[in-house]
């Protein structure tokens, strides 16, 4: 499936002030690995956050948001953001700060 290149882009160049920013091909879309951790992903027309778990009741609850779900198992600290909750660069703005911030705390994936 195609992503959104448009939002893609919109990512890019909101993290372009990082050092260390790759683009990896993964979830149906193009995902921004930040610090070598998993941060952003353009899946689709979604923007796909990794948030503190902590925070995922709350924001399932804001405009746009909802659970990452992938082969019927439902991953806390992972929210899809549709076009309507990122469409403003406020709201775009806060989901990827929400992402970075958390990014500080995350542990990588072992390789």
């Amino acid at each position: 499936m195609a992503y959104n290149e448009q939002l893609a882009e919109r990512l890019r160049k909101a993290l372009a002030h990082l050092p260390k920013v790759e683009e990896k091909k993964m979830f149906r879309g193009v995902t921004f690995m930040v610090n070598g951790k998993m941060c952003l992903s353009v899946s689709g027309d979604e923007l796909m956050c990794r948030i503190d778990a902590e925070m995922h009741s709350s924001a399932v609850k804001i405009k746009g948001a909802r659970t990452m779900t992938m082969k019927g198992k439902e991953y806390k600290g992972y929210i899809y953001v549709n076009e309507e909750g990122i469409k403003s660069k406020k709201d775009f703005d806060y989901w990827v700060d929400l992402a970075l911030e958390f990014n500080k705390i995350a542990k990588a994936s072992k390789k």
